[in-house]
């Protein structure tokens, strides 16, 4: 089993910037790869970043050169550092894990952006 906990979401303005963290615990060992999420009001969730165990690093169109994806292994955390944030970047952003043929999510959290 693999827990995982999102932080940082909140109110900022268009332009500012915001930091999400994704800390897991438990069987972290066995995670390959793990992603961020996100809904927005009406819409179905969308992937918006993905990195591997090994590194490889991908994101959505609309956030490339806004939003990057790091992972911090000796803290078991995943960032997601977004940048020039615009009131369409309004969602819940959710953290995944994949771990062999099983999948976890987070709990989410909001992120406003509006003036």
């Amino acid at each position: 089993q693999v827990q995982l906990v999102e932080s940082g979401g909140g109110l900022v303005q268009p332009g500012g910037s915001l930091k999400l963290s994704c800390a897991a615990s438990g069987s972290i060992d066995s995670i390959d790869a793990m992603y961020w999420y996100r809904r927005r009001p009406g819409k179905l969730r969308e992937l918006v970043a993905r990195i591997s165990s090994d590194g490889p690093i991908n994101s959505t169109n609309s956030v490339k050169g806004r939003f990057t994806i790091s992972r911090d292994n000796a803290k078991n955390t995943v960032i997601l550092q977004m940048n020039s944030l615009k009131p369409e970047d309004t969602a819940v952003y959710f953290c995944k894990a994949d771990s062999g043929y099983m999948v976890f999510w987070g709990q989410g959290t909001l992120v406003t952006v509006s003036s």
